[in-house]
């Protein structure tokens, strides 16, 4: 029996190290059922999509319960982990749009305004009209009426009928802005002007109210107060899109990957760095709200701090999923932009997994996530991801469940973050800062 078990044992640790030989272990673990239990509870039916601010309350708590069980402290100047601000929400209550005495149907109408009743008319030129004709780039020409700064009309031709139903859904859950609105007013109508003059109708009714939202903010401060200015960020957004229209009698848009997934990363890390206890420089844990509306909770957060105190931000969005280059690997934005990713990747050698840079330029990624707002300000603040987004067919979908998530793989990608982070908290690196491009400056 004694040889049968050495010979058993013999051969189990040969596999074994046959193993590691084949995929090398990352030296930085993190606890896999953390990742499991945390991601398993942003993303259940419970949180009813995490939508902002309803379902995205409930989340907040369990994340305050989390940063209070790991034993992170409040950030500076806040007495508890909710970083609380106030925006504005406006909804419309009542639309009207008459063209050339035909009504239009309400489903092909939109209005974004600040304004509690409009009474508009074609003779009394209270707005002036703007007319968009098939061949025009629709979404270049709305973009800027997004955010009034007059009162326009605008009619469009029913052939960017798909486009139009784009907008109006961005529209609809991007009604909170983070200042009041002004008094101006954009009214779009889906239909064909024809020639001739345009003789339009328009009245509306919209309320305005304010709406107090909340990131969820930790700190772990530093062991060498001589780098107490030099804050290491990781982020990630805990909101969704909440509920949506129904398919297959599902509404609730669970987010398993956008951005449970990112967020449940940002709960481990936090775990992981306070049980290891030996960073030198204080490292801040944050969830924002808002980011699938215009990044609001990012952008409250960077107003609160000082950027030159910022030396790195690791922004997570969307690791659920094996990227386009396998198992192992993930890519980050912006990463010729700053040497972020070189110092990460320098620190994961030998470990088996490795950063590329972000495989999708033609997206816009760096600026579409919640590293924006402070790499606009110079910091080397960059998104981490692995979602193959332009094939993502789950993406913004009541689909997006932790059953189409690969956690192992996950898990991986979030210890690897934890290794290639440590010579960055333990201030041996300084990543270079950001050169602001033109047109991209803060906003």
């Amino acid at each position: 029996m004694k040889l049968v078990f050495l010979i058993v044992l013999f051969v189990h640790t040969s596999l074994l190290g046959l193993g590691q030989k084949k995929t090398p272990a990352l030296a930085e673990g993190v606890a896999p059922s953390t990742v499991e239990r945390v991601e398993r509870a942003l993303a259940s039916d419970a949180m009813q999509g995490r939508g902002v601010p309803a379902g995205a309350a409930k989340a907040a708590q369990f994340l305050v319960a989390e940063f209070e069980r790991i034993g992170l402290q409040p950030l500076p100047g806040l007495s508890s982990f909710e970083q609380k601000f106030t925006v504005f929400e406006t909804r419309t209550t009542a639309l009207f749009v008459q063209l050339n005495n035909t009504t239009v149907p309400k489903d092909k109408t939109l209005l974004i305004s600040g304004e509690p009743h409009l009474n508009w008319a074609d003779d009394d030129q209270s707005a002036r009209v703007m007319v968009i004709g098939a061949e025009a780039n629709l979404m270049k020409v709305l973009r800027p009426l997004l955010q009034p700064t007059e009162n326009v009309v605008v009619f469009i031709d029913p052939a960017h009928a798909a486009a139009f139903k784009q907008v109006a859904e961005y529209v609809k859950h991007s009604n909170l802005r983070a200042e009041k609105p002004g008094p101006y007013s954009v009214v779009m109508a889906l239909a064909a002007v024809g020639n001739g003059a345009v003789k339009y109708r328009v009245a509306a009714n919209t309320t305005v109210r304010p709406v107090e939202l909340r990131n969820v903010v930790g700190i772990l401060p530093g062991h060498e107060p001589a780098r107490a200015a030099e804050q290491v960020i990781f982020s990630a957004h805990y909101d969704h899109l909440g509920l949506i229209t129904k398919v297959a009698g599902d509404s609730i848009a669970n987010g398993a990957d956008d951005d449970a997934s990112g967020t449940t990363a940002v709960v481990t890390l936090a775990e992981h760095f306070k049980k290891r206890d030996d960073n030198a420089r204080p490292l801040i844990f944050v969830a924002f709200t808002a980011e699938e509306i215009g990044g609001l909770g990012s952008r409250y957060f960077a107003s609160q701090l000082n950027p030159q105190q910022v030396v790195a931000m690791f922004n997570i969005e969307m690791i659920g999923k094996l990227a386009k280059f396998g198992p192992n690997t993930a890519f980050i934005t912006g990463f010729d932009k700053s040497d972020f990713g070189t110092i990460l990747q320098r620190n994961l050698q030998g470990s088996g997994f490795r950063f590329e840079p972000d495989p999708y330029p033609e997206q816009n990624l760096f600026y579409r996530s919640d590293n924006a707002t402070l790499a606009r300000l110079g910091v080397p603040a960059h998104s981490i991801s692995t979602d193959q987004i332009p094939t993502d067919k789950l993406y913004h979908s009541v689909d997006d469940e932790v059953e189409t998530l690969n956690l192992v793989n996950m898990t991986g990608v979030i210890s690897a973050i934890a290794q290639s982070a440590k010579s960055i908290i333990s201030g041996q690196d300084t990543p270079t800062r950001l050169v602001v491009e033109p047109g991209q400056a803060a906003r």
